[in-house]
């Protein structure tokens, strides 16, 4: 070649090579940069790299490691080391040491440590093209005793990729709507999850540009899982092992994402799906993409007979601002107040048709005192029509613990029994009463007796005779939608109580509960009289299947007087329905109270199952007895509970308020002083966001809290009408029924017209709900991401159901009517 050929050749590569610079520095550009919240960010696509960690309470819960926001949806999480293809809930998961945002590099790293296996390591994320780079890095070689077990992990959602395509090097398949393998066996003939595919790079859902993934490994296998063979709450799962005798980066991905160019999430139109009164405040809340174009305009149309809409509203929505990771606005149609079916529309969405009419309310509770409480009960066969929802469960409860158990579900018995029982024998008396605490089936005390003050509130504010259930406890059956001429909110008060005074009658106080033995059978799902045989267990008999539950008997102070709160209240409700129950319900309550005045107090705690904060439980017992008894050695007990009413005036506020005309005017005064202080703190609660409730930020969503402020707002307002709007509580509800974060379903299943219908029930493997019952709502995961899953019900933060927070919602929706009665519309 000569000179000059020589040199227009050199030309050309300079040319090529530096329009291939550019090249990819464009695709940099485009690609996923560390943001000032801490994790890498471009439109369409977030990684979160460790911000949120395991909770050692419930230990996996989805919501830790390497996370992708992919088009708006959490579509992978859990990106970490593990020591199984396809972990478990409870299976080991590594701490956090220290996690380091570095925005000068664009990298975080994260200092992670299996405690048990003396094995640390680190995980850096840094951006890479149009995603990321994860790499494992070790001080050490891997410890012999985890060659071949330990691997880095990356989830993906399985409703997000049902039926969706994967490519593996040179093969192709597709994603399972169901579990179907393949497993194995090993060596000594345990089950071991096979992977569907293998090799070094992989790109899942390659046909869908919203949940396109692609992960290039060279330097080692890449295994893709069904998690859900394990487990029905497994995800899918990409792995890779760590290898043996290495230090430095010893594993290294690079992840890329596909995002749509131009993408922008669609707004959220929040409102109540169940409507409103005419009365009231109306808001819609805009959640917005701040990428997106404000909204220009919003309209209320009012839905006619035949279909077509007429415009009776129309502004600008107005800016509300930031919040979270998105911008916020609202439109306000209190104007509007005349009955009829409306829907909103702006920003291209319309929604649901929702009514305004005076009995907005009227029916919102039907399907949780109907389904939900009736399904939730223990001990009873229960029958809908043609549908067993479960036969009589758990006729074999319950067995004593041993003494100093450790158990999972944050149960656990202290060093000391405080029972005539040895450990393992059988406890006559126990199976009777109670409801399944929440989408597993122990009977937890402490929600009991919360359970069952919320009943008698709610008796007492509106007496309900509604009958749409028939419940026979001499048959120990149930049958929903066939009346049986006594009120079904009577009954369930009965269920509640019968389970809190056997404990009494067996032990002679409250004790923390009842759950399962073993995780096999805590994590049942199905029919609850499959859970066990139903026959007690035989100790003697090597063939006994050894299945009956266990009784965890602590006698704490806690306990013994939130419990009694809990039957003085029912011996109020059950004089006319169960005039025996209430008189011993009563009697018992008395006793509890004067034994635990005369000793010392026993504070043995084990997570959130030995009751609440001693103060206020026994404040609640005094307010309930005097309520009951009308004695004065009770009003003087709450006055000297004054420190703990003070200091935590939101929690204890609402206990307090029917008791005040028993106090003195110096007590009232005092009250109604704290009461002006809590009105400007929990101003600073709600104004941090544009729904007027308390958002929370903890692993477990909301709701409860929601619930419990507007509750405590309606009792205030009960005493301080002048200082108090009725409006705070209408709110809480307005929450629960679409106005939130996320999406506008309504978090109550089947209340409203849009309504959750995969929630974390006892029947979440099939991807449904139970009627009435009420989900803990939206989590906020650390930084900015709120979340409610719809198409995934195993995440039991957002979505499980628990009795205490359906019986709040029933007290609260006969509250707001209340409320509403007695006001005229505007």
């Amino acid at each position: 070649m000569n000179r000059a050929a020589r040199r227009t050749t050199c030309t050309r590569i300079a040319l090529l090579a530096s329009a291939l610079a550019t090249a990819l520095t464009a695709v940099a550009a485009s690609g996923p940069r560390l943001g000032d919240a801490g994790y890498f960010t471009t439109p369409g696509l977030d990684v979160l790299a460790f911000s949120n960690t395991y909770d050692g309470n419930f230990s996996d819960a989805k919501i830790a490691g390497i996370e992708l926001i992919h088009h708006g949806v959490r579509t992978a999480t859990n990106g970490d080391v593990r020591l199984a293809p396809t972990p478990e809930q409870w299976d080991a998961a590594a701490t956090l040491l220290e996690r380091t945002v570095d925005a000068k590099s664009g990298t975080v790293t994260t200092r992670m440590r299996f405690d048990a296996e003396d094995f640390e390591y680190s995980v850096r994320v840094a951006p890479r093209g149009d995603g990321v780079v994860i790499q494992v890095l070790l001080d050490r070689p891997l410890p012999r005793s985890l060659a071949g077990k330990a691997g880095f992990n990356l989830e993906f959602l399985p409703s997000a990729y049902f039926g969706k395509s994967w490519l593996m090097d040179d093969g192709s398949g597709q994603l399972p709507l169901y579990p179907a393998g393949p497993s194995g066996r090993d060596r000594d003939g345990a089950t071991v999850r096979l992977p569907m595919a293998q090799g070094h790079q992989l790109t899942l859902a390659p046909e869908d540009p919203q949940r396109r993934v692609a992960i290039d490994s060279p330097g080692a296998q890449l295994r893709l899982y069904d998690g859900r063979n394990q487990a029905q709450n497994g995800w899918y799962v990409v792995r890779s092992l760590l290898p043996s005798g290495k230090t430095g980066t010893v594993l290294e991905w690079s992840l890329a994402a596909g995002t749509e160019p131009g993408w922008t999430r669609p707004t959220v139109i929040g409102h109540s799906q169940v409507g409103y009164h005419p009365a009231q405040r109306k808001v819609a809340v805009l959640e917005h993409d701040r990428n997106a174009s404000p909204p220009d305009r919003a309209r209320l149309l009012r839905v006619e007979a035949d279909g077509t809409t007429r415009e009776v509203l129309a502004s600008a929505p107005q800016r509300w601002g930031p919040y979270l990771r998105y911008d916020y606005y609202t439109f306000d149609f209190s104007t509007a107040r005349e009955p009829g079916l409306y829907q909103i529309e702006a920003d291209g969405q319309r929604t649901a048709a929702f009514r305004i009419a005076d009995d907005a309310y009227a029916t919102a509770w039907h399907p949780t005192l109907d389904v939900f409480f009736p399904v939730q009960m223990d001990h009873m066969s229960v029958n809908e029509a043609y549908r067993v929802w479960h036969g009589r469960s758990h006729m074999d409860d319950a067995r004593q613990v041993a003494p100093g158990r450790e158990h999972f579900d944050l149960y656990g018995q202290g060093p000391d029994l405080d029972s005539p029982f040895q450990p393992g024998e059988h406890i006559p008396g126990l199976a009777i009463g109670g409801w399944f605490d929440a989408g597993d089936f122990d009977l937890r005390t402490q929600t009991h007796y919360s359970t069952v003050m919320s009943l008698v509130d709610t008796w007492e504010l509106a007496r309900p005779l509604r009958d749409e259930t028939t419940i026979d406890q001499k048959r120990g059956h149930v049958e929903i939608h066939q009346p049986d001429g006594v009120p079904d909110l009577l009954q369930q008060i009965e269920h509640g109580t019968l389970m809190l005074i056997a404990q009494h009658r067996v032990f002679g106080h409250a004790i923390p509960g009842i759950v399962e033995p073993d995780l096999g059978q805590y994590t049942h799902l199905g029919d609850a009289v499959t859970k066990t045989d139903g026959k007690v267990d035989d100790p003697s008999d090597p063939d006994s299947p050894h299945d009956d539950r266990l009784a965890f008997t602590s006698n704490t102070t806690a306990l013994n007087y939130g419990s009694a709160a809990g039957l003085a209240a029912a011996s109020r409700a059950l004089r006319d329905h169960n005039s025996a129950l209430a008189a011993e319900s009563l009697a018992t309550a008395k006793k509890v109270w004067e034994f635990e005045q005369g000793r010392e107090p026993n504070l043995f705690r084990v997570g959130n199952t030995t009751g609440g904060d001693p103060q206020d439980e026994q404040l609640r017992a005094a307010v309930q007895l005097l309520l009951a008894t009308g004695d004065a050695k009770y009003a003087k007990a709450i006055a000297a509970s004054w420190p703990a009413i003070d200091a935590r005036f939101a929690f204890n506020a609402g206990t307090v308020v029917p008791v005040l005309p028993k106090m003195d005017a110096a007590f009232t005064a005092k009250f109604r002083e704290r009461a002006v202080k809590f009105k400007e703190e929990r101003k600073a609660f709600v104004d941090e966001n544009p729904y007027g409730v308390p958002i929370t930020r903890g692993g477990w969503a909301g709701n409860s809290a929601v619930v419990g402020m507007a509750t405590t707002n309606y009792w205030l307002h009960r005493a301080f009408p002048e200082l108090f709007d009725i409006e705070d509580t209408l709110q809480g509800l307005n929450y629960l029924y679409g106005t939130h974060p996320d999406s506008n379903l309504s978090f109550v299943s089947a209340v409203g017209a849009r309504s959750k219908q995969v929630a974390y029930g006892n029947n979440r493997a099939d991807f449904s709900f139970i009627a009435g019952g009420v989900v803990p709502g939206v989590l906020v995961l650390k930084p900015d991401f709120p979340e409610n899953k719809e198409d995934w019900p195993f995440l039991w933060g957002e979505n499980e159901y628990v009795i205490d927070l359906g019986a709040k919602y029933l007290f609260l929706v006969h509250a707001a009517q209340d409320l509403l009665g007695a006001r005229e519309p505007r």
